[in-house]
């Protein structure tokens, strides 16, 4: 008897990220764990470049939670979207699940209404893909 191939129980989501990168003056998009590793990414983003982008935005996150709770005295801080400007365009980050943020880096003219209502769309249909799947083991059977 063959044993089938193990699977990561995380699948690559890079399917959510589609229809954002398909807004205007959107041009990366990409899912991103706590821990600070790749989940999924645009096609465009090179890998070195998504690992940077994982392991910077997963410490901003952290040190966003902590500098909130600093200022608010209150240590049980859930992020619900972190944003960054620069000369070079955005940087949106929100939650995407348990431990787990969706981020997009569109140019400065973007819309931020209109990608950061696109991104609550993709995280709740990340969401509800989710809960809709059946449920793996990780042993074979």
């Amino acid at each position: 008897m063959t044993t089938p191939a193990r699977r990561s129980v995380r699948e690559d989501t890079s399917w959510v990220l589609a229809p954002l990168l398909e807004l205007p003056h959107v041009i990366h998009a990409a899912v991103i764990s706590g821990d600070g590793l790749i989940e999924g990414r645009s096609p465009n983003l090179e890998r070195d470049s998504a690992e940077g982008v994982a392991a910077m935005l997963s410490a901003l996150q952290g040190a966003a939670r902590t500098t909130t709770a600093a200022f608010a005295g209150e240590y049980d801080v859930k992020l619900r979207q972190t944003v960054i400007e620069s000369d070079l365009g955005w940087v949106f980050a929100i939650p995407a699940g348990e431990n787990t943020c969706l981020a997009v880096f569109a140019g400065p003219e973007v819309n931020m209404g209109v990608v950061t209502h696109q991104m609550q769309v993709q995280v709740a249909t990340l969401g509800s893909k989710t809960m809709n799947s059946p449920t793996r083991s990780d042993s074979p059977g």
